[in-house]
């Protein structure tokens, strides 16, 4: 429940021009381009920031030769008026699509191995429901997509929330971890070995995600034995790459089987005889507490439960 102090803020100081400028600021991290982006004068955008600030009693931005850059509480701030932005927006859209008769749009970012099987199957029971309804889908991290939905960017993620601070913000409903395989090209002249070791593992070719919690993983496990981390790694987050990329060599790459099942029943790829004993965090979905989902959104929820087995059939919807 807000108290009588924010109840002011947000009716008496809180106005359009601010949320556009910050958003703005957060982009730019300069007050001329800023201003030129929400169409306003340099003066005029330097006195809605010292609004602002006097109105909250704290800086927002620490002003630097070159730019401004948003304290802890600019960017508390900068988050929130994209948010409140984004709602108006989605509130537009929404009645737009109503008076047109359109069914309506959803965003959802998901990681890699619900991407390839449970979000196909929720969106296609979505669209069985309610053929008209748009739906936009990215595939990040867990990290880049949780910003997104917490600014409004995203309607709902299927991920993990890796920030504790951002935790008080989201509802997460958990779905499954991801067991590693060791995946290599058909052939591969260790697939015939029972004595594989990791010794073995850190000198050979791999590839690797760019950054992420796997490579963390395995990277610290042979840090644990004493080893030598393997120098022969090619990074890359982009999934339809790695098969041609093992085809060509005796690279080996730590996956979800799930992320390269048609490889593997069609016998180009295949998995080694070792349990590296790799399982990523939970993942589930995520979406905002105290924020009402559009009706495509809701939809778009109750779908990604039905097909993860959480809950019943949907009432169906335009």
């Amino acid at each position: 429940m807000r108290d009588s102090s924010s109840t002011r803020f947000i009716r008496f100081h809180l106005k359009t021009r601010h949320l556009v400028l910050l958003v703005e600021l957060g982009r730019h991290a300069s007050i001329v381009h800023a201003a030129e982006a929400a169409g306003l004068t340099q003066p005029g955008a330097s006195k809605l920031i010292g609004e602002l600030e006097h109105a909250l009693g704290v800086a927002l931005f620490e002003r630097l030769p070159r730019g401004v850059v948003p304290t802890w509480y600019g960017e508390v701030l900068i988050r929130r008026a994209g948010a409140a932005l984004a709602e108006m927006d989605a509130a537009h859209q929404e009645i737009m699509e109503g008076v047109a008769g359109i069914g309506g749009r959803v965003s959802v970012g998901s990681v890699l191995t619900p991407a390839t099987s449970l979000l196909p199957q929720a969106i296609k029971l979505l669209k069985e429901r309610s053929p008209r309804t748009q739906v936009a889908v990215a595939v990040d991290t867990s990290r880049t997509m949780v910003e997104q939905l917490r600014g409004g960017e995203l309607d709902i993620v299927i991920g993990r929330i890796s920030d504790p601070s951002a935790a008080a913000e989201l509802d997460f409903e958990p779905l499954a971890d991801e067991p590693q395989s060791l995946i290599v090209r058909a052939g591969h002249p260790w697939l015939a070995r029972a004595d594989l070791a990791l010794d073995d593992l850190a000198g050979a070719a791999w590839i690797m995600p760019a950054g992420g919690r796997v490579r963390d993983q395995l990277m610290a496990l042979f840090i644990a034995r004493g080893l030598e981390r393997p120098f022969d790694i090619i990074e890359t987050v982009a999934l339809p790459l790695v098969p041609r990329l093992l085809a060509d060599s005796d690279r080996i790459v730590a996956l979800a089987r799930e992320l390269v099942q048609p490889a593997l029943d069609a016998g180009t790829l295949a998995v080694l005889p070792f349990d590296i004993g790799l399982r990523t965090d939970v993942y589930g979905i995520v979406t905002r507490k105290r924020h009402h989902l559009s009706p495509s959104a809701d939809a778009m929820l109750a779908a990604l439960r039905e097909a993860a087995g959480l809950a019943p059939p949907p009432v169906r919807v335009r």
